[in-house]
């Protein structure tokens, strides 16, 4: 079953590399993709907060208040973004946006669990195990889509945005790792984590990714990406259905 598990991970993480394509196209063309796509990250992280992570969460709640962790996960990206616009930014001008690196950071949560969840449910068979890779591949892929989006929309190159996207997927391998070894006793974590998460993926969303696609001077350029936005927020919803 470890193999299996950990298998399973690799073949998750290995998803991050889908925007390997975007490498044959011309920055002008890349320029215009990565804009829709942050628009379809953005409904894609609210859509994974509030239809998949925080009724997760709420499902195996126990005692724990998972409103609270969704807070305590909204300030915590903030005081991150505060801290990396001092680093990053000097004057107003920046390099590289703050958000590139909280949506880094957020994905290596999600990922991190999405591992733990695979692990877990390889104990349970390998057929629940194959279904459960299968769930998560299917939110993953639009996922890692936009995530790339954002990081080269926020001043990362090609290369470096797919190697630092790999990197965050990575940890659903380190994840495997700790589900299936220690998944008994951290289980009684896993519903503050997903609505800390949660909440990283909503302030993400709302505090960055929106306010540039409102922000948008081309009309037609930012309907088109208030659709794919939508397009986002559907895709979750839909893939919540194919995950039970």
């Amino acid at each position: 079953m470890f193999w299996w598990a950990i298998g399973s991970t690799i073949l998750v993480s290995l998803i991050s590399l889908v925007g390997v394509f975007t490498l044959a196209i011309s920055d002008k063309v890349l320029k215009k993709l990565v804009f829709l796509l942050m628009g379809f990250s953005a409904g894609a992280l609210l859509g994974g907060a509030f239809l998949h992570l925080i009724p997760e969460a709420a499902e195996k709640a126990g005692g724990i208040n998972i409103y609270l962790w969704v807070i305590v996960g909204l300030v915590a990206f903030s005081i991150l973004e505060r801290y990396f616009y001092w680093r990053h930014c000097h004057e107003g001008v920046c390099d590289v946006h703050a958000f590139t690196y909280l949506n880094l950071i957020g994905d290596g949560f999600h990922n991190l669990i999405d591992g733990m969840v695979i692990a877990a449910s390889y104990a349970a068979g390998i057929k629940v195990g194959i279904i459960t890779t299968i769930a998560v591949i299917s939110h993953e892929i639009p996922q890692e889509m936009g995530d790339f989006g954002v990081l080269v929309y926020g001043g990362f190159t090609k290369t470096k945005a797919l190697f630092f996207n790999f990197l965050s997927a990575l940890t659903a391998v380190a994840g495997a790792f700790i589900g299936f070894y220690f998944y008994r006793h951290i289980e009684g974590s896993v519903p503050a984590l997903l609505a800390f998460t949660a909440g990283g993926f909503i302030y993400v969303a709302a505090s960055d990714l929106i306010p540039e696609l409102q922000h948008q001077k081309d009309t037609k350029r930012g309907n088109i990406a208030f659709v794919f936005f939508l397009g986002g927020l559907v895709f979750m919803w839909a893939a919540r259905f194919l995950g039970h």
